[in-house]
């Protein structure tokens, strides 16, 4: 039956919502597809559930053709399985928290690896029932800090999580190259401009991630290409090659200069460069001093550990590379009572000399230090000397200073090489729509998943977890299909085949209206039909431009011809069709190849 515009539960707005940040989440609120209900938390009103609903169609369709199996979890689930995984700790403040009448610890499920691995637990002992493959298409809950730009970054969302059971890594592998290539298949029918990037698995765990991201200026995510070779990545999971070892034999003896009044690197290198010169005649620049950040670790257990981090001068630490790193903890900079916890570090002359865990017993912090790989051993930096207004100049790595490790943390640049050593590196933004990991056997042996293999052996099954954002691919179709006029849904996923507009008073163009809306219904279309009486021609066309089926067809003054008007609304493109063939020509537009 068509959505009647008179009798539709919808209301559009004329100009932008407050607190919506992008234009495709601006117009999801404009054009009453969604509602805000809480920070983070949107209702689905009939239009926006109608989208949602096809794209959940979409993925059951792919899942359901790899084998997949769909069965559904609870959302309130208790805290024992969570806590075997470790997650109960390690998701932090993100997780939702809450309390039974009788003290039981529950939470709201953020992802259900631990449901899925029980339930096969229970019922698979035998390598004869693998390979399996389950998966839900269900809501999540995570505590998100700043919940912001609408469906992109929520507190409460649809997910489809897949779940892959095999007896060896074989099997795994055959499994995670069947889910690549059914998201490929979901992500190409939605439409979308998508790349497949190398990931940080994070707190999932497991050996090899890729994630499904969504091309656009306002994601979240910053990823990597290498047009030369392919490669692409975010920028979490980009591994930075240690840089080779250079030759130190010419540098002179590391020598402590006074330089009053240069706490930043910008004041260092101007005083460096003028009142210590470089011999070779070349000027100091940022990328010759050594920067040390001070960092405040805190684990999900809530103990804190300090953390240096040294990285040239010209670079800043990537917050999100800095995440990937050091998660689950969660890394602050260092405050004044830190700074007072531990006063041989001076403030804006730090060193390597007071650096590292093995420190304390010749009068260091004893805070854990590690370095960027492009630090390569035997190279010469301008760096802290650990004492207010002065620092050390010529310091070898290797030769003067050491360090506890490296880390991945600084940032990434245009222009950087590729880690293939393929060429340069470009920068793009993205959202992440999907992401597959093979997790191996992390949770099977946190929850005792076993089963017998073809010898009788117990053997710990190897699994592999599959996530496609549902929710989120209506927000980031949105933010990729949508025009200055509004939204511009593909046909996969618009509410609707066809916008008919009726225009004018005469009773006359709301019958010739009806009698085309029921031909179509008949050839099996869905309509939007504007059969409001007293709103206006230029209102009614405002809305359908906003709603953004991809066919509009005009019912109005074209009528005295004996034509009505068919419009793309994507293209722009109109044209007037005879009434008699109008059902005829929508029908082969909204389905390519029907004789028309």
């Amino acid at each position: 039956m068509a959505l009647r515009m008179s009798t539709l539960f919808l209301r559009t707005l004329r100009e932008d919502p407050a607190d919506a940040e992008l234009p495709g989440h601006r117009l999801l609120l404009r054009a009453g597809y969604i509602r805000r209900a809480a920070p983070g938390i949107y209702s689905w009103l009939p239009l926006g559930l109608r989208v949602l609903r096809r794209v959940e169609r979409v993925v059951r369709e792919e899942m359901d053709a790899i084998g997949g199996q769909e069965l559904t979890f609870p959302a309130l689930l208790p805290r024992e399985p969570y806590e075997a995984s470790g997650r109960w700790e390690e998701f932090g403040d993100n997780l939702f928290r809450l309390q039974d009448r009788r003290g039981n610890d529950m939470l709201l499920g953020p992802t259900h690896e631990e449901m899925f691995t029980l339930t096969v637990k229970d019922m698979v002992s035998s390598y004869k029932e693998l390979p399996l493959t389950l998966y839900q298409i269900q809501t999540k809950y995570r505590d998100e800090a700043r919940p912001r730009a609408g469906l992109l970054r929520g507190r409460e969302f649809i997910m489809k999580d897949s779940y892959s059971f095999d007896v060896d890594d074989t099997g795994l592998q055959a499994a995670y190259q069947r889910h690549r290539d059914a998201y490929v298949r979901i992500f190409d029918r939605l439409g979308l401009d998508y790349v497949i990037v190398h990931a940080h698995s994070g707190a999932m765990g497991g050996s090899a991630s890729e994630e499904f991201l969504a091309v656009s200026p306002h994601g979240e995510d910053t990823f990597v290409r290498c047009a030369a070779s392919g490669y692409a990545a975010n920028v979490e999971a980009v591994v930075v090659p240690q840089a080779p070892p250079v030759d130190a034999s010419a540098v002179p003896p590391a020598h402590v200069e006074d330089t009053p009044g240069t706490p930043t690197i910008d004041t260092l290198v101007a005083a460096a460069n003028a009142a210590h010169p470089r011999a070779d005649g070349r000027a100091w620049t940022a990328a010759d001093t050594l920067k040390n950040v001070l960092l405040m670790l805190t684990h999900p257990d809530g103990t804190r550990e300090p953390l240096a981090i040294g990285l040239p001068g010209d670079r800043e630490v990537d917050g999100k590379r800095l995440e990937a790193a050091v998660a689950p903890a969660e890394a602050t900079p260092f405050g004044e009572a830190d700074f007072a916890a531990y006063p041989v570090l001076a403030k804006g002359y730090i060193g390597p000399g007071v650096l590292g865990a093995g420190t304390e017993a010749s009068g260091g912090s004893g805070i854990r230090y590690l370095l960027d790989p492009s630090v390569a051993e035997g190279s010469a930096w301008v760096t802290g000397a650990d004492e207010d207004g002065k620092h050390v100049f010529d310091l070898v790595y290797g030769r003067d200073f050491t360090a506890d490790g490296t880390i991945q943390a600084a940032e990434i640049r245009e222009g950087d090489p590729s880690p293939d050593g393929a060429g340069p590196l470009t920068l793009a933004r993205g959202i992440e729509m999907g992401h597959i990991f093979q997790l191996g056997r992390k949770y099977a042996e946190a929850l005792g998943l076993r089963v017998l293999d073809e010898n009788g052996k117990q053997v710990v099954v190897t699994m592999g977890s599959y996530g496609v954002g549902v929710s989120r691919a209506v927000a980031a179709v949105a933010e990729d299909t949508h025009d200055e006029l509004g939204l511009c849904w593909p046909r996969e996923l618009s509410p609707a085949d066809v916008h008919l507009v009726a225009t004018g008073k005469d009773r006359e163009v709301f019958d010739a209206a009806d009698r085309l809306v029921e031909e179509l219904e008949q050839a099996g279309l869905e309509v939007v039909y504007d059969d409001r009486a007293r709103v206006s021609p230029g209102v009614k066309f405002k809305d359908a431009e906003l709603l953004g089926v991809p066919t509009i067809v005009v019912v109005g003054k074209g009528l005295a011809e004996g034509t009505v008007e068919i419009k793309d609304r994507v293209t722009g493109a109109r044209r007037h069709v005879a009434v008699a063939d109008a059902a005829t020509q929508v029908v082969a537009e909204v389905r390519p190849g029907t004789p028309g």
